[in-house]
């Protein structure tokens, strides 16, 4: 098994998720289109509750078990590296079992705390059904947390990678292809149909598991699994709660983050249906904010996760040499990493947003003004995660819960005084609630970065100097696609002609964008010219290579 360098680690990873995501993208298509708004609106609402559960059951394992891993392996501590993996595997055993439970046995008392008092669209036994449907995937996806922490804790990114991508198109062949069988062939209800859908993440887990363990057994002997002589004096119950301290804060930042999108869901709701707005569209527009432009925006999104599961051990491997240098340099590199990968992202989909829109779900307005905006959330949420996954890192407990508390609550006092605040000034209410979570992810990222920087004296000089340079190649981006759009008309009624549109014009932009940067020295700054020359011959077949 081959390990991999921070950079090129972030690569892997990233690259993995990014597919993932685009995988996760592209089935809502067809998906979207044979069940309509309403079964969509159905599938959100069980996936959303079951994202909420998910991170409960298993959200800070992998990371963990990747810290705990790495801290093990930098102390040569091989025998509690061992033991550290099998109590993992019981812990989560523990704790699936009883969330799989929580979820199963109290989905109507869920359901009705989503609805409330909402007629005329999904029922209550609708949702009920379909969340006892996806509960099932809480009692496999905890396992894969685990394993694929191991393998993380070890620089071993490939194998976690691709195990990633199984669960994926397994799980979007189940949803699309249970879909249609059941629509279609045996002619079922639209909640029967949504509950085959949302099975599929328990589908899709199953066949990632069995890949993945079948690698580790077959590697057992690199990966320190089999019988070591020299035992280590730390215990079972201390390497134990070493890994429940480590994930507790990555668990309460993934439950705050799905909480708060719950409470958004319903604020939205509500809000929506005290201005007395249509059942209809406060479905669509609730819907739309929270789980189908989040789904598009993911893409964006990805590049902090992929970035987070290279970035903890790395991080943990200098904070337990005491090397503060590296720590300064990895988290700098990272954010730049961030910045210059996702500010022409998001500026790129916001500008092609209504043909985004148009491929995944058809021309709608108001969803690709919802888009439009929502996309530069991501930007936000980016810069929160790898801030507060340094300072888990570190160890800096407190600051995580401080700012992510601090942000969300931010964010929910906010929402309906800004809803109410756009709908009076004529805009668009559902708008509202968009700001408000950027404003709140914003306050989080600003606590967790001044924290970094009073208590260990890390410096940003170089990373707000990057961001400077980086509206360059921007800004010229940005002229070069707002002028091909006034150039080339397109037909957004059309999937086919959007689907030209956007891979002409976001082509020209990213070479724009890239031969500008690469000009001004920025991408070989961030990805080190080594890497870079490695990922030119790679593309261009050995052709060309940076002297």
């Amino acid at each position: 098994m081959k390990k991999s360098s921070f950079i090129e680690g972030t690569i892997i990873a990233t690259l993995a998720i990014v597919i993932t995501k685009i995988l996760g993208m592209l089935y809502v298509i067809p998906f979207y289109a044979m069940v309509g708004v309403q079964g969509s609106a159905l599938y959100a609402y069980a996936y959303n509750i079951y994202i909420i559960f998910l991170d409960i059951s298993s959200a800070g394992l992998p990371i963990a078990m990747s810290k705990v891993i790495k801290e093990f392996n930098t102390l040569k501590m091989y025998d509690a590296k061992k033991r550290a993996y099998e109590i993992g595997k019981k812990i989560v055993l523990f704790i699936s079992i009883a969330i799989f439970m929580i979820l199963f046995l109290f989905a109507g008392n869920i359901s009705k705390l989503i609805l409330g008092d909402l007629s005329g669209g999904n029922t209550i036994e609708d949702v009920t059904f379909v969340i006892r449907a996806v509960s099932f995937a809480i009692l496999v996806i905890p396992f894969l947390g685990v394993s694929r922490g191991y393998l993380q804790g070890h620089n071993i990114f490939k194998i976690s990678s691709f195990s990633q991508v199984i669960e994926q198109i397994v799980r979007i062949a189940f949803i699309l292809g249970g879909s249609y069988l059941a629509l279609n062939i045996f002619h079922l209800s639209l909640k029967s149909t949504i509950g085959i859908a949302v099975f599929g993440a328990c589908a899709g887990g199953i066949a990632s598991l069995i890949f993945i363990l079948n690698r580790i057994r077959k590697n057992r002997n690199n990966l320190g699994l089999l019988e070591v002589d020299t035992k280590d004096a730390i215990s079972n119950k201390a390497i134990g709660k070493k890994i429940i301290t480590y994930a507790i804060p990555f668990i309460v930042i993934a439950i705050a983050a799905s909480i708060n999108d719950f409470l958004d869901m319903v604020m939205i709701m509500r809000t929506l249906e005290y201005l007395g707005i249509e059942t209809a569209k406060v479905e669509f527009a609730t819907t739309a904010i929270t789980t189908w432009s989040t789904k598009i925006c993911m893409i964006v999104n990805s590049i902090s996760i992929g970035m987070t599961t290279s970035l903890i051990p790395t991080i943990v491997g200098a904070f337990t040499l005491k090397n503060w240098d590296d720590v300064n340099d990895k988290l700098n590199k990272a954010l730049q990493f961030i910045l210059i990968i996702c500010i022409p992202m998001c500026v790129g989909l916001s500008l092609l947003s209504k043909s985004v829109w148009s491929v995944f779900y058809g021309f709608n307005e108001a969803g690709a003004t919802i888009f439009r905006i929502r996309v530069f959330v991501s930007l936000f949420i980016n810069l929160y995660m790898v801030t507060n996954s340094t300072l888990q890192g570190l160890n800096k407990f407190k600051t995580v819960y401080k700012s992510t508390i601090i942000g969300f609550v931010v964010n929910m006092c906010l929402n309906i005084p800004l809803m109410l605040l756009f709908h009076n000034l004529g805009i668009e209410a559902y708008l509202g609630a968009i700001f408000a979570t950027a404003i709140g992810y914003s306050v989080a990222f600003s606590i967790a970065l001044k924290t970094l920087k009073k208590d260990h004296g890390l410096k940003f000089t170089k990373t707000l100097k990057t961001l400077g340079e980086i509206l360059v190649p921007t800004i010229l981006m940005i002229v070069g696609v707002v002028f091909l759009k006034i150039l080339i008309p397109v037909n957004l009624y059309s999937k086919i002609a959007c689907i030209m549109y956007i891979a002409l014009i976001s082509s020209i932009g990213s070479i724009i964008y890239l031969v500008v940067a690469y000009k001004m020295g920025l991408l070989t700054k961030v990805f080190g010219k080594e890497y870079l020359n490695k990922i030119i011959k790679k593309l261009t077949f050995s052709k060309i290579s940076i002297n």
